[in-house]
């Protein structure tokens, strides 16, 4: 069972008091007691990052560990990936996590580790990172379209209703064919994967939604995603 869990805003680095969305992911585990792992690499690896992921996990049932690629845990990239059962990808700068998980085999590393069964999650670059395409600020100021990693197929658009260009952005993109129709989430909304098909919307926010944003006849539709809200 190939699982990605993408959130478009939310969990311990954006909701440090409401830890619904990173038990959510935690759950969806097998195991009483998971091993996850953080993948920084989209702020640089930050410091103070990591320090949080730690604090908010510590405080879980699981085992905590994080995936530097700026002073690497071993050489063995691949079999320290694969000794995890959840990777938790942070946010930031999405085009140079691509660029640097390509660098270093990550991202043939990853997408063995899901095909595997290994829980891929992940908030803003670390949601966008796992679909075709997604919208994105990493260039500078506004924000385009970008090429991704293509586990999912379609686009992302996360921060829907947290930062005010982002929807009016996506549906622009959407329409004139400068990327494809996807998914779009709100902050506080995770979007479930299983088997590259979304089976489930979850918030931790009662009014935050998901949706799905496509052209058909010329027009651009969106369409709201039943969002469960896990309080």
């Amino acid at each position: 069972m190939r699982q990605i869990i993408a959130m478009g805003g939310g969990g311990f680095s954006m909701e440090p008091e409401n830890p619904l969305l990173d038990l959510y992911i935690l759950g969806q585990s097998e195991k009483q007691t998971p091993k996850v792992c953080f993948v920084p690499t989209a702020s640089g690896d930050a410091d103070n990052y990591i320090t949080r992921f730690y604090k908010a996990f510590e405080s879980h049932e699981c085992i905590p560990s994080h995936l530097s690629l700026f002073s690497p845990p071993t050489r063995d990239l691949e079999a320290y990936v694969m000794d995890k059962d959840i990777i938790y990808v942070g946010g930031g700068n999405t085009k140079n996590l691509l660029a640097l998980w390509k660098e270093w085999e990550l991202d043939t590393i990853l997408r063995k580790a899901w095909q595997q069964g290994k829980i891929m999650a992940g908030v803003s670059a670390g949601s966008i990172c796992w679909f075709q395409e997604g919208v994105t600020d990493s260039l500078g100021s506004g924000l385009e379209p970008l090429k991704a990693l293509g586990f999912l197929k379609g686009s992302n658009c996360p921060h829907y209703d947290g930062e005010e260009e982002r929807r009016p952005a996506y549906k622009r993109f959407v329409g004139s064919g400068r990327i494809s129709g996807g998914f779009a989430a709100d902050d506080g909304v995770a979007l479930h994967f299983i088997d590259e098909e979304l089976v489930k919307a979850v918030s931790s926010r009662p009014e935050a939604k998901a949706y799905h944003v496509c052209k058909t006849e010329g027009k651009v539709r969106e369409t709201v995603v039943e969002t469960m809200y896990l309080g």
